[in-house]
């Protein structure tokens, strides 16, 4: 027996350690790499140890000096909880005042958020599946960022693969992309988030360790371009099953 975990399910690890606990299988990563894939924060920490491209960051508390992140970071900043996904709590500032209130937002999802220097350019997905890194997917919104509305709400987010990279790039960033998911202990399947600055070099975002599955999600979008149906990926999903 075994359980295919996906969309919000087991993010954190805390499904994975009760299947464990139960002696089930599961798919995808497993207790430990879940929830560091899911704290923004440590995941930023092991990149940063291994050579990993990540945009530079600074931990914030209420006592923490605002002008000295400005001061370090720049004033255009993302501000994330650590523990959050889907964009929430999420917030693009631009000054000082904008970064107080958007302190105040995330902490009001988690007692761990961190400005993170925005980089300017396109954003790109990778799906990486059993060890093997899909095509890239490039996004792209009219909104300020890829926020919770432009992933769930809207219909005008646009999806492009092939991604307009040449194929050296996209090369560069499927092999950066299994070296992040491997980095975080990650197994099994998942996907990978960047961004690029204007002179094309790329940073990882994060690692989701249980990304979406339904038919619009951004993952059976790389598996068809690969050449796998929804119903091949569900069963490729399945067999990367971790065994207890």
């Amino acid at each position: 027996v075994f359980l295919a975990l996906h969309g919000a399910a087991g993010e954190d690890g805390r499904i994975q350690a009760l299947l464990e606990f139960l002696n089930y299988a599961y798919t995808g990563s497993g207790v430990q790499a879940s929830s560091i894939a899911m704290d923004k924060w440590r995941s930023k920490q092991i990149f940063n140890a291994t050579d990993i491209p990540t945009p530079a960051y600074a931990m914030m508390t209420l006592a923490t000096d605002l002008n000295a992140v400005v001061a370090e970071l720049g004033c255009e900043l993302m501000v994330k909880p650590a523990s959050e996904g889907s964009s929430i709590g999420m917030s693009k500032v631009h000054s000082v005042e904008e970064l107080k209130h958007a302190l105040d937002k995330a902490l009001a999802f988690d007692p761990h958020v961190f400005a993170e220097q925005v980089i300017e350019g396109a954003e790109y997905t990778v799906s990486v599946l059993d060890g093997q890194a899909l095509p890239v997917i490039k996004l792209e919104t009219d909104r300020e960022f890829y926020d919770f509305d432009a992933k769930y709400v809207l219909n005008d987010t646009r999806y492009l693969c092939p991604c307009g990279l040449t194929e050296e790039d996209e090369n560069a960033l499927q092999v950066l992309a299994l070296k992040a998911f491997e980095a975080l202990g990650c197994k099994g399947w998942g996907r990978v988030d960047f961004m690029a600055d204007e002179q094309g070099s790329f940073y990882v975002l994060e690692v989701n360790t249980v990304p979406g599955m339904t038919s619009h999600s951004l993952v059976p979008m790389a598996a068809k371009a690969f050449g796998l149906s929804f119903e091949d990926l569900v069963v490729s999903v399945a067999k990367t099953a971790i065994a207890q």
